[in-house]
């Protein structure tokens, strides 16, 4: 699954460590779902939209077929 949290991340001016920390997960699992090689749990793309204050559906989206 596609998404756009690097680019949000770094708008709000956030590392990957910084974010992994408020979300209670480890940097390397922030660097997985970057680089769409881990697709998160839905209690963790909640958290994720919440925290970047942003709809989940803006945040991952699905690949054209």
């Amino acid at each position: 699954m596609e998404n756009s949290i690097r680019s949000l991340r770094k708008a709000a001016g956030l590392t990957q460590e910084d974010l992994a920390q408020a979300l209670g997960v480890t940097r390397q699992t922030i660097n997985a779902i970057e680089n769409d090689k881990y697709d998160p749990t839905l209690g963790l793309a909640m958290r994720l939209a919440r925290f970047l204050n942003t709809p989940v559906e803006d945040i991952f989206h699905l690949p054209e077929p």
